[in-house]
């Protein structure tokens, strides 16, 4: 199998890193505009780099794109990916730029159109998922926040696609948490947003939101988001007359009630986990491999998407209300 990773910033590291140690064999081009980072990923994974999409495809043929860039871009790669006939893996796109052509164009050359949606393999999420659906009524607190300088400490924001008012920051995180808050708890029904910018970064728009949900499912949370927090954050509190879940965004952190010893007792979700060092300790390599594994099982017929650009299309809708 040959595939092409459009963009080799950290996302585009992350993904060739993971297909290495998932199918050796897989043969990966990188593709990108800055010279000194092609170099430097031709030389520290061992794969040939080129300068610009349509000359490497013209020139070979490949099986698959992940595509990597800026979301700003992702629209412009991805219709090109399409035309040479590629299945599509794209990070998540924040704004739904020429969704209704990129969705039609890919049915109509019969290829594989697929989201990444990280957080729905985390299989802390999948334990609360299940453990939620037992129940009718749940109410839920999560909060989900970093520096936004933290992000990607070795760059100046100003150079990164979270500083764009129509990609930001903030915009991102609800891209990242809603599809899953909404697999577990349900359509929204309805919401009330209170938002506002508390730092003094150099952003022209909110970097903090409290919104309360109702689920159509009868489910009721408030989510609290930002990119304020010095300290990075995700934590979530989950309960109900039966049900009392808290996870702080680590593998070891997953506990649950257990109403017989009235104690609250950790929950094991993961055999072994993999992690970055230069990202915070809530982010795990595990749910990024699993997402490809995923792709690569799809764009074959072994398996079904979870997460489509249909879908994502009403969840940025849903963020576009939220931003008001």
């Amino acid at each position: 199998m040959k595939v092409i990773v459009v963009g080799l910033g950290s996302m585009g590291k992350r993904r060739i890193n993971l297909l290495k140690q998932i199918d050796p064999s897989i043969e990966i081009v990188g593709i990108d505009n800055n010279e000194a980072r092609r170099k430097q990923v031709a030389t520290q994974y061992g794969i040939t780099t080129c300068e610009e999409l349509t000359a490497c495809c013209q020139s070979h043929s490949y099986d698959a794109a992940f595509v990597c860039t800026s979301p700003i871009s992702h629209a412009k790669v991805i219709d090109s990916c399409l035309d040479f006939g590629l299945d599509v893996f794209t990070e998540i796109n924040v704004i739904a730029d020429e969704y209704d052509h990129l969705i039609e164009k890919a049915k109509q050359k019969g290829v594989t159109l697929f989201l990444s949606s990280t957080m729905l393999y985390r299989k802390e999420l999948k334990y609360i998922d299940e453990q939620v659906k037992a129940h009718e009524k749940v109410n839920y607190i999560y909060h989900v926040g970093q520096y936004l300088p933290d992000w990607h400490p070795w760059e100046n924001i100003k150079d990164f696609f979270v500083s764009n008012k129509r990609t930001n920051g903030c915009r991102e995180l609800f891209a990242i948490e809603l599809p899953w808050l909404i697999r577990t708890f349900g359509e929204i029904k309805e919401m009330h947003v209170q938002k506002r910018k508390m730092s003094e970064l150099e952003i022209d728009y909110n970097d903090s939101y409290i919104v309360t949900f109702t689920h159509e499912t009868g489910h009721q949370g408030v989510l609290m988001l930002d990119v304020v927090a010095r300290k990075a954050i995700r934590r979530i509190e989950v309960l109900g007359e039966q049900l009392h879940i808290m996870w702080e965004g680590t593998p070891e952190s997953l506990k649950a009630f257990n109403l017989e010893s009235k104690q609250m007792e950790a929950v094991s979700t993961y055999g072994q986990v993999d992690q970055d060092s230069r990202y915070s300790a809530n982010i795990i390599e595990n749910a990024y491999a699993d997402e490809i594994r995923h792709f690569l099982n799809a764009r074959l017929g072994k398996e079904s998407l979870i997460y489509t650009f249909e879908q994502d299309q009403k969840v940025l809708t849903l963020i576009d209300k939220i931003e008001g």
